[in-house]
Parts: C-alpha cells; sequence; structure tokens
C-alpha cells in the first residue's frame, strides 16, 4: 500500500490530535484505500519499531470503547449519559482518550506515515463528540445544583471534596458518591461530582484540541443562568433620563433594591461563578479568563453602573442619604470585587465600580455644599409666633443627625475632600478638642460646621423680632432644641461633651438676657432694700408700679412659648426667686399700714401666692391674657 508521505514537524510545541487532523485532511481524502478503519491491518513491517507497534496497539485497544458510545450508531434512541450510566467506564472513555491522544502525538512526531493515523482521527471525532454532548448534558441537568448560590455557600466544602476526588492516573471512582456523602450533604456531593466531572471532560477536549467548543458550551450556558439570575434580583438595565424621571419614593425603591442585589450578586453570584470557572478549567489560566470575563463582563458592568446613573442625576438634600447607602456598599463589597474580577479582560468592571464610587463621593461633596449654602440663602422674613423653634432649625437638626450615622461613610469621602470651607470664626467655634485624632474627627468638624452656619442664621432670623426680651428667648429656645437634638442622637458621640457645653452655656446667656430684659422693669418695683419707715403714699405707689409692670409683662408674654419642659420650668424658677420672695416680704411688711385704705383690693391685686401662680401659667402659648384682683375676702384675712 502507497503511502504519502507527511514531513516531520521540527518544532516542539506540543500538536493536538485536531492539528493531526488538518495535517491528515489531504492524505485521507487521496487514500481511499484506508477508508475502511474496522479492518484487520497488517502486522507490522521490519521498519517498524517496537514503540510504533506499542502505540498502533493502543489505538486498537481503544477503539471498542470509544466506539461503543459513538452517539451515531445510537441517532434514534434516547440519549444516555455516559457519566450517568456507569462512573467507572467513564472514567475508562476518559483515559482511552487519553491514550488515543498519547498514541496520536507519538505517530505525528515519530512515523506520520502510519495508516493507523486516520483511524486514530476518526477514533478522537467520535470521542470529542462524545464528551461535547456529556459537557453539555451536564451543564444543563444539574442548573440547580451548579447555580452560582449553591456552589458560593459551598465553595469550602466543595474545594474540600473536590481536592479528595482528585483524579490520579490509578484511581477508580466507584466509590465517589459515598466519599463525597462522608463529607458533605447529598446535595452537595452531586455538585462535587458534577464539577468533577465537568473538569474531567474540559481537560480531555481542550488536551485534544477541541477547547474551543468546550469553552463555547460552557459560556453559553453558563452566561444564561448568570443572567437569569442577576434578572431575578431585580436588576434593570435603566438611562439617565429614566433615572431623573423617578421621583423620590422611586428612587428610594430602586436603590435599595440594587443594595440588596449587589450584595447578592457580587458575594455569591458572581464568586460561585467564579469558584466554579477556576475548578473546570484549572490546568489553563487563559480559558479561565475567557470563559469568566464572556459570562460576567456585561452583566457585572451593568451592576455598577447603576449608582454612577444616580450620583448623576438631579440632586436633592434628601438623596445624599441614598448616595451614601450605594457608597457603603460598594465599599464593603470593594474587597470581594478586586479578589473575584482579577483578570485583565475585566478591568471594565472594576473600572466601572470605582467610576461610581468617585461620581458618588463627588456628589455627596456637592449636596452637603449646597446644603450648607441653602442655609446661609434662606432669606425667610416670616416671624415664628412667640419665639419658638424655626423651621429651618428643626429640618436642620434632623438632616445633620441623620448624617451623623452615616459618620464611617462620612470620613472617608470628607478626608478625600480636603479642608472645611473657609471659616471667618476660630476653629474652636466648630471643632470639640476632645475628639482630637479620632477617624470620625473630620466628621465632626464638619457637622459642627453645618450647626454653626445654622446658628449663624439664627442670629439674622432673631433681629426680625421688634421685642429684644423676644428675640433672646428666641434664640434660646432654638440653642435647647439643637442641644437636645445632638445630646439624644449620634450627633452626641461625634461633637463630645464639650462642645454641649460651650452650646448649654449659650442657652444660659441667651435665657439669662430674655430674663433681665423681661422682667427687669418688674423686679425694680419692688425696693432692694426696704426702709424701716415708708409713708403709705410711697407704699401704694411701689404696688401700684408693680401692678402695671407684672400687668404689662404677663400680657405682653401671654403668647409667647418655650417648648422645652427642662428650659421652660428653669426660667420660671429663675423668675419666681426673684420676684416672689422678695414681694412676699414687700406685701407682709407694708400691707397693715394699708388696711385702712379704701378699696384695698384694687390696691393689692396680686397675693404671693398667685403671683407665683401666673408665673406657672406662661410659656405654653395657650395663656389667656386676664388677670384677676384678689377678693375683697382674701385681702381681709391677709390683714393682722
Amino acid at each position: 500500500m502507497a503511502l504519502i508521505e507527511t514531513p516531520r514537524r521540527e518544532s516542539t510545541t506540543p500538536i493536538t490530535p485536531r492539528k493531526a487532523m488538518a495535517t491528515l485532511f489531504s492524505f485521507s481524502k487521496t487514500n481511499s484505500a484506508i477508508s475502511s478503519f474496522s479492518s484487520q491491518f497488517a502486522p507490522p513491517t521490519p521498519s517498524h519499531t517496537f514503540s510504533e507497534s506499542m502505540m498502533e496497539e493502543d489505538i486498537e485497544n481503544v477503539e471498542s470503547i470509544i466506539t461503543k458510545w459513538d452517539l451515531r450508531s445510537n441517532s434514534f434512541e434516547k440519549f444516555t449519559s455516559l457519566f450517568q450510566e456507569s462512573r467507572k467506564e467513564a472514567k475508562e472513555f476518559i483515559k482511552s482518550v487519553k491514550d488515543l491522544r498519547r498514541a496520536m502525538h507519538f505517530l505525528i512526531s515519530q512515523h506520520s506515515t502510519s495508516n493507523k493515523l486516520v483511524m486514530a482521527q476518526k477514533l478522537m471525532q467520535i470521542a470529542m463528540h462524545r464528551l461535547e454532548k456529556e459537557f453539555y448534558q451536564i451543564l444543563s441537568a444539574n442548573k440547580e445544583h451548579l447555580n452560582p448560590k449553591s456552589i458560593s455557600s459551598r465553595s469550602l466544602h466543595l474545594s474540600r471534596s473536590l481536592s479528595s476526588n482528585s483524579d490520579d492516573e490509578g484511581d477508580v471512582r466507584v466509590n465517589e458518591i459515598q466519599v463525597a456523602s462522608d463529607s458533605i450533604s447529598e446535595v452537595e456531593s452531586l455538585s462535587a461530582l458534577a464539577m468533577s466531572d465537568l473538569k474531567l471532560i474540559a481537560d480531555s477536549m481542550i488536551s485534544s484540541g477541541y477547547g474551543k467548543e468546550c469553552i463555547n458550551i460552557y459560556r453559553n450556558i453558563r452566561k444564561s443562568i448568570v443572567d437569569e439570575a442577576l434578572y431575578r434580583l431585580g436588576l434593570e438595565r435603566f438611562t439617565t433620563s429614566q433615572i431623573n424621571r423617578m421621583n423620590p419614593e422611586a428612587l428610594e425603591h430602586h436603590v435599595s433594591k440594587w443594595i440588596d442585589a449587589a450584595k447578592i450578586a457580587v458575594r455569591t453570584l458572581f464568586h460561585g461563578e467564579r469558584f466554579l470557572c477556576d475548578h473546570v478549567f484549572t490546568a489553563n489560566e487563559t480559558i479561565r479568563e475567557s470563559c469568566f470575563s464572556g459570562i460576567t463582563r456585561d452583566g457585572a458592568t451593568n451592576l455598577f453602573r447603576f449608582p454612577e446613573l444616580v450620583a448623576k442625576s438631579k440632586r436633592w438634600p434628601e438623596k445624599v442619604f441614598h448616595l451614601m447607602n450605594l457608597y457603603e456598599t460598594i465599599s464593603d463589597i470593594w474587597p470581594e470585587i478586586e479578589s473575584i474580577f482579577t483578570y485583565e479582560s475585566l478591568s471594565a468592571v472594576k473600572l466601572q465600580a470605582f467610576s461610581s464610587l468617585h461620581k458618588l463621593d463627588d456628589s455627596i461633596q456637592t449636596i452637603l455644599s449646597e446644603f450648607e449654602s441653602s442655609i446661609q440663602r434662606n432669606s425667610s422674613r416670616a416671624l415664628v409666633p412667640g419665639g419658638a423653634i424655626h423651621p429651618l432649625t428643626n429640618s436642620v437638626m434632623n438632616y445633620v443627625s441623620l448624617l451623623a450615622n452615616y459618620s464611617g461613610v462620612l470620613s472617608d469621602i470628607i478626608a478625600d475632600s480636603g479642608t472645611l470651607p473657609h471659616s471667618p470664626f476660630p476653629e474652636s467655634y466648630f471643632h470639640s478638642p476632645s475628639l482630637e485624632e479620632t477617624p470620625t474627627s473630620a466628621v465632626s468638624a464638619r457637622l459642627a460646621w453645618i450647626i454653626l452656619v445654622l446658628l449663624c442664621k439664627l442670629d439674622s432670623k432673631a433681629e426680625l423680632y421688634n421685642n429684644i426680651a423676644l428675640s433672646y428667648l428666641f434664640l434660646a429656645n432654638n440653642l435647647q432644641f439643637v442641644v437636645e437634638k445632638v445630646r439624644t442622637t449620634t450627633l452626641k458621640f461625634l461633637l463630645g461633651d464639650d462642645w454641649l457645653s460651650k452650646l448649654d452655656r449659650k442657652v444660659k446667656l441667651y435665657a439669662a438676657n430674655y430674663e433681665t430684659l423681661a422682667w427687669n422693669k418688674v423686679f425694680l418695683c419692688l425696693p432692694e432694700n426696704l426702709p424701716q419707715e415708708m409713708s403709705p403714699d410711697t407704699i401704694k405707689e411701689h404696688f401700684r408700679q408693680l401692678n402695671s409692670a407684672f400687668d404689662e409683662a404677663y400680657r405682653r408674654q401671654a403668647s409667647w412659648v418655650v417648648p422645652d419642659s427642662k428650659l421652660r420650668d428653669e426660667i420660671k424658677v429663675s423668675i419666681a426667686r426673684k420676684l416672689v420672695p422678695a414681694y412676699h416680704e414687700f406685701y407682709d411688711t407694708y400691707l397693715a399700714i394699708l388696711s385702712e385704705e379704701r378699696n384695698l383690693e384694687v390696691l393689692l391685686r396680686f397675693s404671693p401666692n398667685n403671683l407665683g401662680n401666673y408665673l406657672s401659667d406662661l410659656f405654653h402659648g395657650t395663656v389667656v391674657p386676664k388677670i384677676s384682683s384678689p377678693s375683697p375676702s382674701h385681702v381681709s384675712r391677709c390683714l393682722p
């Protein structure tokens, strides 16, 4: 039989059987004499070496097991998986492919004219066709056991199980299920066996030059699983215009959904997929990268694009909390992002995540700056009735107290921003020395600065009141509100006791100023040192002045309020301590001198007791400004 000579390759690069097919293609077409591969071959000629004879014998030996599982011979029968039918025979099949591959390599390099090469190539095609189908079947039939969530949650157990099931040359996997079940659950054993089978098939196909077919099957099936999982997590593809059209409630819903989905996607979905891909294609890093990148790149990039779209959309003050939630989520999962998306081909995923983080940082800082500016620009001249809490105070302090709950996120963001805005005030106005060199000291200073901006604006609001005493009461009320908001929220731990003490002293100062301006005229009606002798007319004049001054102060302040009960009681007690004892002494000392006076009840409008009662009715904003005179019987009871 004449054979066509094929030049030998001088290169030491391994030649896969698939490359041999291309080399021998023209040979198989021109030499019809070797078209029957099942016929008996002539015994080796004397020119055959012992090694060549052994390789040709190996080819003949593997023919029976490979052709047994030839899909073409069972084309009308229901597909039966080799790996499910007989694991022992599956092992022999993989070994046969390995032996066939080794024989083909030898013949190509040592005796390329051997007529066994065409037979070997045909057997290799049969085997690869079978393995393709097995690979597809295992991936399709084990979607439940090979879902990324299951793989991720059991990755440690699976690693141990898979390592115990590694296929050494002499191992027979008859007891694999029992071995796996001893260390992991039944479901985990199924996952481990499926992954081990996939690795066996992938190694065999790639080594035989059929890596492209293997990769395409794997990538198509696994990508559909990952895409479906991302869809079930509620991840959508948004545009900037769609984000801008969302109302705050809708945006909050989508942000909350994204946060939950991102944690699951990274820590479960992508982590599990990377674990599976790394195991199946352990032997070839390039293929691992190609598969994992093709499966996850689009979904992961879309996942991390959403925060950037939100950051670039229209801004309002309360949106900052959504942005900080997004920022915190990406920061929390960043170590996993870096460890999972390590390949160069997936750098776009990490770049998108980092870009979103950077855009969120910028947007958060912009919103905080705009919020400060909005406080300074507040030009409302509407007076708050009774010197009560200004709406600006309430809204700003609620906002700042919520910001304090994000001190961890803000510490990263503010640290990146550098220094605080330029202030005309010394740093001690908004910085607490007790918080020096703490991780959140920058946050403390920034929040204290925002409060200082508010206090400065409140000063200008206080100037709008025509009554100076009321303006001081307004300041005392609003500063007390600030103090209590700080004391009862996370702000206390950020701003510290020193900062609170400073504001407490300010509250007391404003309350004292109010008291002096509102009640000093009443206090002055009572002599500081009572003289031994005083004419009835002088005594009557003191009572008249006191009646008039107290009545005026009482009526003026009837609608004034002090919302904080503690501050309200402190102010009342302070006024009463100065007024009631002094009036009681004056009343008791000179009442007898006026006993003969007519219409005494008109002159003695207030008894010491009901003077205190009038004071107790103040600062609720609901006092009826009506003062009644004591009855004649009451006056008579007070006379000696």
